[in-house]
């Protein structure tokens, strides 16, 4: 398969501390006699703006990843993670239904469905970096994944499934920070 640019290195959650941090922001008791905010209130709003500009910086670096990995054009596409019971299933579809990026989508797709059945998740670490949330777990727990791939009308999909509970957990905490990282480019089922 042909890849569009060089592979990118690194990665990592790098927006976790400051997603943190914006979330204990919000936990201090308004002060009255300043009309009902606190200066933690003043210091939240920076948090939320420094949080904002990093999940930002994040999903920024994750697309220019991604465009080295995934040969189809992220901005025509959108990728939907729907957890189930027994495990998951993300989509990829294009958003204009051009038959050369359904081809792109289908290709790709299939092959990391084979990769990820073998236990590769090399593409994914490339992209989200090798500490992705679920992702060691799915790794290390491959053999007791059943992955399997079918097209759709507008591009395809990965269906993950297993009876192993912490598997499960895993695939369900790795779609959740897909869909942060991808940002516009990714949606939970809804």
């Amino acid at each position: 398969m042909k890849r569009r640019g060089p592979r990118p290195r690194g990665g990592g959650w790098g927006w976790v501390p400051v997603a943190a941090a914006f979330l204990a922001s919000g936990c201090s008791a308004p002060d009255p006699e300043a009309g009902g905010h606190s200066d933690a209130d003043s210091e939240g709003s920076a948090a939320t703006a420094d949080s904002d500009s990093a999940l930002q910086a994040r999903q920024a670096q994750v697309a220019m990843a991604g465009a080295g990995v995934m040969p189809f054009d992220l901005d025509r596409t959108t990728h939907v993670f729907e957890p189930v019971d027994d495990g998951g299933v993300p989509t990829v579809v294009s958003d204009d239904g051009d038959a050369e990026q359904v081809a792109l989508i289908r290709s790709h797709l299939a092959e990391e469905a084979e990769r990820f059945a073998q236990g590769d998740f090399h593409d994914p670490a490339m992209i989200h970096g090798d500490d992705m949330a679920g992702m060691h777990a799915l790794v290390m727990g491959h053999d007791r994944l059943e992955i399997t791939y079918r097209d759709l009308p507008e591009g395809g999909e990965i269906r993950y499934r297993t009876e192993d509970p912490e598997l499960v957990a895993a695939v369900h905490a790795w779609f959740e920070a897909q869909v942060m990282d991808h940002g516009e480019h990714a949606r939970s089922h809804e």
